[in-house]
């Protein structure tokens, strides 16, 4: 299937001549393009041009909860300061892709650090109707 586009664009602009001469005009125009669609390859393994996405890397946010504040309480946070979030800690917390959750999962430590312990990858259906709250 081809779809072609045509676009024109007149444009008309007085330059003076190197020579300080009369003023010319001159025109700039845009023509049509037909443009193909891509053809569709079955191949999706790391051999093809999809492998290159497949070492790129994304940001991935846990929300452990959140609060809402007046902004008059928010000016006198400071060190020390604790902030009671909306959710216990037996509550799972929800992993995003930019602003889609895709998956619950549980706060563990691990070595020292925070991890998470994904429980449940959500459906694409569900992800899709989901936002960032």
């Amino acid at each position: 299937m081809a779809d072609t586009t045509q676009a024109v664009e007149e444009k008309t602009e007085e330059k003076p001549q190197a020579d300080g001469g009369a003023k010319q005009d001159t025109k700039t125009q845009a023509q049509s393009v037909e443009l193909s669609e891509a053809a569709a390859t079955g191949n999706t393994g790391a051999g093809t041009s999809i492998g290159i996405l497949l070492d790129t890397k994304i940001p991935v946010t846990v929300a452990v909860g959140k609060k809402d504040i007046p902004i008059q309480q928010l000016l006198q946070l400071g060190p020390g300061s604790v902030l009671k979030l909306d959710k216990s800690i037996d509550t799972p917390v929800d992993l995003y892709l930019k602003d889609t959750r895709f998956a619950t999962g549980n706060v563990v430590v691990v070595e020292n650090r925070f991890a998470v312990k994904i429980e449940q990858i959500l459906g694409a259906d569900a992800a899709a109707n989901q936002t960032k709250a």
